[in-house]
């Protein structure tokens, strides 16, 4: 899913160093992450960390990832992991070092699903205000249909980190619970580059690339096997 990774117009540098703004929301429960990469508490992930890039995300048994790209040959810009017949899409932001953007960030979620035609509510989270929404679809024979689809976000220092649940995974707690817990210990790893806010932090791919089977889920962006497929094993 695609949905506002442009860049902002504010000068990378000046988004680095303006120390006039308010410091970014963190998650409301202590201890609890997405972790910064200087900041990751001993033992939150038994099994080890994945790493992808700007993103380390949990090894869990039987958990498929995909690696999404605007295009043939792009740099990977979101991962898409599969598990327990839902789905979890995760990518990460550059943010300025003393505000967060998710705030923001939820108003142009919003007015796009809008145009899209699709309903939405804001619903109390983990991590704050989320976006529930019943996005419409065309199923694979050509009848409408609509697609719950659970915006998370978390704002860190000089990143943010945005979820799209889809699948039993947006509506259902229980069906969530796995993938909350891969979110919640994710982390981000945010380069020196100086990025303007909302420039999308560059991904690359797992080291093992099996190829299992898709699962057919659907989604505002179906899922097909793309270029990387790993499994977790």
């Amino acid at each position: 899913m695609g949905l506002f990774s442009r860049r902002h117009r504010d000068d990378a540098e000046a988004a680095d160093t303006d120390q006039e703004e308010l410091a970014p929301e963190q998650p409301e429960e202590p201890g609890s992450g997405p972790w910064d990469a200087d900041d990751v508490p001993a033992g939150t992930a038994p099994a080890g960390r994945i790493d992808l890039g700007a993103l380390r995300v949990p090894a869990v048994d039987g958990m498929q990832i995909r690696m999404e790209r605007a295009g043939r040959g792009a740099q990977a810009s979101a991962v898409v992991l599969i598990l327990g017949g839902s789905t979890l899409e995760l990518r990460a932001f550059a943010a300025p070092r003393t505000a967060g953007i998710w705030d923001d960030l939820r108003a142009d979620i919003a007015a796009e699903l809008t145009r899209a035609k699709a309903t939405y509510e804001l619903v109390d989270g983990d991590y704050g205000t989320e976006i529930l929404a019943q996005v419409p679809v065309r199923t694979p024979e050509g009848r409408a249909g609509t697609v719950a689809a659970r915006f998370i976000g978390v704002d860190g220092p000089r990143w943010f980190l945005r979820g799209v649940l889809q699948g039993r995974a947006a509506t259902d707690a229980d069906a969530a619970r796995q993938l909350r817990e891969v979110f919640a210990n994710t982390v981000v790893v945010r380069d020196g580059v100086a990025r303007p806010p909302r420039e999308i932090l560059p991904l690359h791919e797992p080291g093992a690339t099996v190829a299992p089977e898709v699962e057919e889920l659907p989604g505002l962006d179906p899922l097909r096997p793309g270029p990387t497929i790993a499994e977790v094993r």
